[in-house]
């Protein structure tokens, strides 16, 4: 006997990728995150390839296993795919100390983060259309 298979959450034309315990802020990582909200997949990967902060290299590691959920394992179209979320959450605290003057010590912190990245398949609407509609 075993467990009842889990029942899928995200809808069918949904993938996920999550990255647990991110050595980096929870602010920090949500910074990087917002830039790729709402975007299609290969500018997010464009804008995280071409940022200048640190944690955007593992984010992007995180965005195209998601790409790469969404293509293998459920068969969507890569070039329709757009970043629905990118959720930030806290992780663990590791705290340390620091010796000050006198005897004294001050607490450092060192935080942690986690990472869900949502991908979608959504209709991208032609240039063609766009505009036929605001002429109207």
């Amino acid at each position: 006997m075993s467990k009842p298979k889990h029942p899928r959450t995200l809808a069918e034309t949904e993938a996920q990728a999550i990255t647990r315990n991110i050595r980096v802020s929870p602010r920090k990582l949500n910074l990087v995150a917002g830039l790729i909200r709402n975007k299609p997949a290969s500018q997010a990967i464009a804008t995280l390839t071409f940022s200048k902060r640190r944690i955007a290299q593992q984010v992007k590691k995180t965005l195209e296993s998601a790409i790469a959920n969404a293509e293998n394992n459920h068969q969507l179209d890569v070039d329709q795919l757009v970043v629905k979320t990118a959720e930030v959450g806290k992780s663990i605290v590791m705290r340390r100390f620091h010796a000050r003057g006198r005897g004294r010590s001050a607490r450092v912190e060192k935080f942690f983060s986690h990472l869900k990245i949502v991908v979608a398949e959504r209709a991208v609407v032609s240039d063609t259309a766009s505009s036929e509609q605001k002429a109207a």
